[in-house]
């Protein structure tokens, strides 16, 4: 999740940056938990199976912090199981192993420009095995969605630690949900401030393809 679907200028990054550090002195001061408490988003599991002789299982592991990263994954997870995969969906908070997975596909939300750091984190921790198995990376953000080059510069840097450790995963990049009603009331006045618009943008065929293709 990000905060909008443009390009910001660099007037608006620099207000966000101080709304930012605005927000962060709040914390600090002891007043801001319940400003920056985000509602109760559910991090559902599935698994997505058919009756098929085809054993792989693929794990589909997600960071969320509004709802719509984990959406999209069960999509991705559905899909994969209509080819015959046995598809475990689950946060990736709840991952203590990659035992028993032939393939991994990690997906992020991002904030502040990054991958959220619980994702980070696991890809640092289990570097080594990602880079033993088939493993593909989704990325599910709101800002520099166009097709000029400031954007798509913008957007490499999204995940660009994470392929510095897994250097031969493909990855995909998909737009997603701003819903103010999911957000917490800081990030809410950020986005009010920034003249943020309420929209979802997943395109839900470019995912169904991406996950009819990926980990051939």
């Amino acid at each position: 999740m990000t905060m909008t679907s443009k390009q910001l200028s660099r007037r608006d990054f620099l207000k966000l940056s101080g709304l930012a550090l605005g927000g962060a002195a709040l914390t600090c001061s002891g007043l801001g938990y319940a400003a920056t408490r985000t509602p109760d988003i559910a991090t559902p599991e599935f698994l997505f199976a058919k009756d098929t002789t085809m054993t792989q299982k693929i794990l589909v592991t997600y960071a969320t912090r509004a709802g719509s990263t984990a959406e999209i994954a069960a999509a991705i997870g559905q899909t994969l199981a209509e080819r015959g995969f046995n598809a475990e969906v689950k946060p990736v908070k709840k991952v203590s192993s990659l035992a028993g997975y032939q393939s991994v596909i990690l997906g992020s939300a991002i904030r502040m420009g990054n991958w959220l750091p619980e994702m980070v984190k696991f890809v640092q921790d289990n570097q080594l095995v990602l880079n033993g198995l088939p493993t593909a990376l989704f990325t599910a953000h709101m800002l520099n969605t166009d097709d000029d080059e400031a954007s798509c510069v913008a957007r490499e840097a999204y995940t660009a630690p994470v392929r510095a450790l897994l250097p031969k995963a493909p990855e995909a990049l998909f737009s997603g949900v701003m819903d103010f009603s999911r957000l917490s009331f800081l990030d809410r006045f950020i986005a009010n401030m920034v003249k943020v618009v309420e929209s979802d943008q997943r395109d839900w065929e470019k995912i169904r393809t991406w996950a009819n293709t990926v980990l051939n």
